[in-house]
């Protein structure tokens, strides 16, 4: 049967059940969790210590009103790296190629931040809708400008983030195509193919590992606005 080369960021189904969730909650599952009888291995420490590394880098633009999102922020790091990096393994799904789980947890995490800043400073937040000296002619327009840029935050994070993944997956498709194609005709062109491959793959690791942490560090800047 010929599938599409789109067919791999269909949701998989088991007995008309979509398994989206469980691809979504499987990762969480990876991490040891602390209890009564914890030991400390060489894996709790290499967790602990990228635990760390990760708050550490996300709280350093936020001030100590800010902190408290510390626990949001790095599980939502931790649960996008994982799910982002397990998707590059073979015969897996990733839930962080669908536009709407994307959204699903940018637009909230934003109008959070929003509504903080209306909350807790509404003059301030308000004021970044209109920069200062601006000249009386153009505030009307600067104010449509900027509430456009402001609402169009969280699916500029939603869609960057499925559009990396995407295409990485799709240029890992049909470059691994193009080198079975080519094995029984030209196979010193297969084995180059295959190089491009195995380098391309790294680099989509790297993409992984920093779409995750793009994406929570401008959530951590939108924060920083409204604090």
């Amino acid at each position: 049967m010929n599938l599409s080369f789109f067919d791999q960021f269909t949701s998989p189904c088991l007995l008309g059940i979509p398994l989206i969730l469980i691809s979504m909650l499987f990762p969480a599952l990876l991490l040891p969790s602390p209890n009564n009888r914890w030991i400390t291995n060489r894996l709790s420490t290499l967790q602990s210590w990228l635990l760390h590394l990760i708050t550490k880098q996300l709280m350093m633009p936020l001030n100590k009103k800010g902190h408290k999102w510390a626990l949001i922020l790095t599980s939502l790091m931790t649960l996008l790296l994982m799910i982002n990096l397990l998707g590059l393994l073979p015969y897996t799904f990733t839930p962080t190629t669908q536009l709407s789980m994307n959204m699903a947890l940018a637009f909230p995490l934003w109008l959070a931040t929003l509504l903080t800043g209306l909350r807790n400073q509404p003059s301030i937040s308000l004021g970044h809708l209109l920069p200062e000296g601006t000249p009386t002619p153009l505030i009307p327009a600067l104010i449509m400008i900027e509430t456009t840029s402001l609402l169009i935050r969280p699916l500029a994070l939603g869609v960057r983030l499925t559009a990396n993944l995407t295409a990485g997956h799709l240029l890992i498709q049909l470059i691994s195509t193009a080198s079975i194609a080519l094995l029984p005709t030209m196979p010193t062109v297969s084995i180059l193919t295959t190089t491009i491959l195995l380098l391309l793959t790294l680099l989509e690791v790297a993409v992984a590992t920093i779409q995750a942490y793009v994406f929570v560090l401008l959530l951590s800047l939108y924060l920083q606005e409204n604090i």
